[in-house]
């Protein structure tokens, strides 16, 4: 698996250019476990399901509710107020300085 940069305060890693929210640290093992199995089950089952609007639209319900059992996605798990900037291109973000500063290849953007 490819090591995405990951910005100081941990919120998010950048996969071209794009900010995507990191799971929530404070998760135990269990519940994380639990939630990333969910996840890629449902991710299966998204797959599987091409052709069948109803299944299609079930298995990315599943997903949305584990990414946001898992914080990737819906309320932000930090506590201190900061906005979201979850899949928003990091040079529009005040990470952009943090980003540019970096010497890794994050896969082509910029």
């Amino acid at each position: 698996m490819t090591d995405y940069p990951k910005t100081p305060d941990g919120r998010y890693f950048v996969v071209r250019g794009r900010l995507w929210r990191r799971s929530n640290p404070a998760l135990d093992e269990a519940s994380r476990t639990h939630w990333v199995k969910a996840l890629m089950t449902a991710r299966r089952a998204v797959r599987d399901s091409k052709g069948d609007a109803t299944a299609t639209a079930q298995a990315q319900q599943r997903v949305d509710a584990a990414k946001i059992a898992l914080g990737e996605r819906g309320p932000v798990w930090w506590q201190d107020g900061a906005p979201d900037f979850n899949r928003r291109m990091v040079r529009n973000t005040p990470y952009a300085d943090w980003f540019a500063a970096q010497q890794v290849d994050d896969g082509g953007e910029g």
